[in-house]
């Protein structure tokens, strides 16, 4: 049986490019398309591709550059600290709808678009994955802090979309898996300026993270689609 077709869109990110180097390194699996804004070098299983997260056209493009069958795709995109250097809101006072819409484009419109042009691709006779980075703080159950208003916001649209896509997918994908991934506090970029507080032992390499994310979903059946999980494998409710 040929191995399984992966794609991860968001492979220049920490997150993201470890999940790329781990698929490649498993024997179950033939291809890892891996993408980001600009095309990096490819070699033995990667096959690199470019596309902008705010740019339909160029996800479709990107998508059908990929092709079906596509067993496995990971949305690993993902912007706390926003393009003009501003970290996330600590009070309402701060709001402001320009850095509102760039999250909402970046954490909720651009995972949906790309779950648009990849859906499609999945196979309807066999297992298949389409996966969301998202994040605890985007549970509305789970928060007992406030703030952060536009990045929650934004993860917990992400969360709503995918419980979506679970439910009408469901209808013709029988076996398909859609679920939302929490990874963790994970030492790259996005995390870098609110590690102060991270209790020892829970910020965790994008080594670590990938390979954990990995092992949830590889335990995950269609009974789990449309929830949002953590790395150790737990439900986070949202």
């Amino acid at each position: 049986m040929p191995g399984l077709r992966c794609a991860v869109f968001g492979a220049s990110g920490g997150i993201g490019a470890a999940l790329v180097d781990a698929l490649a390194l498993r024997e179950d699996v033939a291809v890892v398309h891996a993408g980001a804004r600009r095309q990096g070098a490819g070699g033995g299983k990667v096959r690199p591709f470019a596309f902008d997260l705010t740019d339909e056209a160029s996800i479709a493009a990107a998508c059908t550059g990929i092709g079906a069958p596509l067993d496995l795709a990971i949305v690993a995109t993902g912007r706390l600290t926003l393009s003009d250097g501003s970290g996330p809101e600590k009070s309402y006072r701060a709001l402001d709808a320009a850095r509102l819409a760039e999250s909402f484009a970046v954490n909720a419109i651009g995972p949906a678009l790309v779950a648009k042009h990849v859906l499609p691709l999945l196979p309807k006779d066999r297992r298949s994955v389409f996966a969301a980075l998202s994040a605890r703080v985007g549970s509305i159950s789970d928060n007992r802090l406030g703030g952060w208003h536009g990045y929650r916001a934004s993860k917990a649209a992400l969360n709503m979309l995918v419980r979506n896509f679970a439910v009408e997918l469901g209808r013709t994908h029988r076996d398909a898996v859609v679920v939302a991934l929490h990874p963790g506090t994970v030492d790259t970029g996005l995390s870098a300026p609110f590690q102060k507080g991270v209790a020892e032992g829970k910020l965790f390499t994008a080594e670590f993270a990938a390979d954990r994310l990995l092992a949830v979903l590889d335990g995950l059946g269609p009974a789990d689609s449309g929830k949002l999980f953590a790395w150790d494998g737990a439900e986070v409710a949202f």
